[in-house]
């Protein structure tokens, strides 16, 4: 064995280390990450489908969902065999919704436009292709639509998606269609670019989107935009309710009410319609 005394192990992060962090990711968080969402899609779900669907071997996800179990972001369910988001998740996931006070500031008008309508009232924000609902005010009505925080739907076959939609600039349209796609959920829905540039510059005239079935048969969604500091899309507020109880005469009455109500929310955070 050599004398040589080795060489000491550099503290800190490496020098050859990329300024840019590509590369720089730990696998195993990465994958804990993955499963994670994957989790947070679904209910409950035994080990081996979760695992084929983030595409990890059943050992390795078992390892990660008991990591995740021991700080209480997965739980595992004894009765049914299957795996949950735990508790811990939902208070991560909180620490999003404070660092604005928009969801706080929407509850009042929410509450006023289920009660105006007699429909659920929703809040969403963007997230890439999709919308993710952060709210929800329930009617009364014993049948009503329900988005659980979280849900995520894809943004043209959503009213609030496409209110969105409507207040961005053409070629950041084509960009996300070009990810995304136009899947068609019903025969409804809006499944063409010159459909959805046509719906888009209705909705742009009136102030409000609407979605005519165009995600679940049935079901009927008026929306519209709430704007941030900058006048930016941030959010989109929306009732949505059975086609029975909402009727192509009573729309547009709604769609004034979700308009002016989107409003007060934009004010109410500081936000400023777009020149």
């Amino acid at each position: 064995m050599s004398d040589r005394e080795l060489p000491k192990r550099p503290r800190g992060r490496p020098r050859s280390a990329s300024s840019d962090g590509s590369g720089a990711t730990v696998q195993a968080l990465d994958r804990g990450l993955t499963l994670l969402t994957a989790l947070a899609r679904q209910d409950k779900v035994t080990l081996s489908d979760l695992a084929f669907q983030v595409g990890l071997p059943p050992s390795t996800a078992h390892r990660l969902l008991m990591t995740l179990n021991k700080h209480g972001m997965a739980t595992f369910d004894e009765a049914s065999q299957r795996w949950m988001v735990g508790l811990e998740t939902f208070r991560v996931g909180s620490a999003f919704l404070r660092r604005t006070n928009l969801v706080e500031a929407s509850q009042n008008a929410m509450q006023r436009l289920m009660e105006e309508t007699q429909e659920t009232a929703n809040l969403a924000i963007p997230d890439g292709t999709d919308v993710v609902f952060v709210s929800q005010v329930e009617t009364h009505n014993p049948i009503r639509a329900f988005f659980r925080p979280g849900t995520r739907t894809p943004m043209h076959a959503s009213g609030i998606g496409k209110a969105l939609l409507a207040s961005m600039p053409r070629r950041d349209v084509e960009r996300l269609l070009q990810r995304a796609g136009l899947a068609a959920f019903t025969e409804k829905t809006v499944s063409t670019p010159e459909a959805l540039f046509r719906d888009m510059a209705d909705t742009a005239v009136r102030g409000w989107s609407f979605d005519d079935e165009e995600r679940y048969l049935g079901m009927r969604c008026v929306a519209s935009v709430v704007y941030g500091p900058s006048g930016q899309a941030v959010a989109g507020l929306s009732v949505s309710g059975p086609t029975v109880r909402m009727p192509d005469g009573l729309v547009p009455e709604i769609g004034s009410k979700v308009r002016r109500l989107a409003a007060e929310i934009t004010d109410a955070t500081g936000g400023r319609l777009p020149d």
